[in-house]
């Protein structure tokens, strides 16, 4: 806003002077144009604001964002622009989750099967391949269920000698054809097998005795049919076979001399 100050007294007869100068000119009075005052202004005020002269110096230009910089180079600016060869990001973050997510469904399905029943460690690598991980996933994962003792060959073994020849009175060859069916390791396999006792035809023996209370009804030669095919599926062998059910016959007729504890 400009500002005006009211003019002193003594600049008061110049400006009367300036006045008459003008009006005793010679020739006719000139005409002097009716100044407008701008607002709160009035005849005889000076200016208290200082006309502010433009600069001689032009500023620079400040660029827009669409305008193009000259100052960098074009080497500059290849550098700057992604490399189509080089692998994005957001695909291998993608990858990694997803494997990771494959990875803990299959370890919630193997411990779910392992609370079910013991397995191999064959068995537990084929359970994981149906479930999608790959040779080297499957084979860590088992490494790791292996150190936690989830996953034991020789207990497993243990198990199958206690359930199949214990209670199930399986001969020797029959606790061998399961631990090959649950695909134990071989090694471990025949050295549980070497630890089995040496009671093939007393266990034979047994178990026929037990069976022929339940054929009662049926002739001798029906009862030594069904006491051979029943001990062979035991697995036990065909001599200790034709023994133990002679033995068998000889005990229903009251003429065996085989105690049993």
């Amino acid at each position: 806003m400009v500002h005006f100050v009211p003019a002193d007294e003594a600049d008061a007869p110049t400006i009367a002077g300036q006045n008459a100068a003008v009006q005793n000119a010679d020739g006719p009075p000139a005409r002097v144009a009716p100044v407008a005052y701008l607002p709160g202004a009035a005849p005889g005020m000076t200016r208290r604001t200082p006309v502010v002269q433009p600069e001689t110096g032009t500023k620079p230009r400040k660029k827009t964002v669409f305008e193009r910089d000259d100052s960098v180079t074009d080497d500059a600016s290849n550098d700057d622009m992604p490399d189509d060869d080089a692998p994005e990001d957001g695909v291998n973050v993608s990858v990694d989750v997803e494997a990771a997510e494959r990875g803990e469904r299959a370890e919630a399905a193997l411990l779910q099967r392992l609370r079910a029943r013991s397995l191999s460690l064959v068995e537990a690598f084929a359970v994981l391949k149906d479930l999608d991980l790959d040779d080297g996933e499957a084979h860590d994962m088992i490494e790791r269920f292996t150190q936690l003792a989830y996953l034991d060959d020789e207990k497993l073994a243990d198990q199958i000698i206690h359930t199949h020849h214990v209670r199930k009175g399986l001969g020797r060859a029959g606790v061998e054809t399961e631990m090959r069916r649950r695909k134990l390791d071989a090694g471990i396999m025949l050295d549980k097998l070497e630890e089995l006792p040496d009671d093939e035809l007393e266990r034979a023996i047994e178990e026929g005795t037990k069976r022929i209370a339940q054929l009662s009804r049926f002739d001798d030669q029906t009862i030594d049919r069904r006491l051979n095919a029943f001990l062979m599926r035991k697995g036990y062998n065909s001599q200790i076979v034709r023994v133990a059910v002679k033995a068998s016959l000889d005990s229903r007729n009251g003429s065996s001399t085989v105690r049993f504890r």
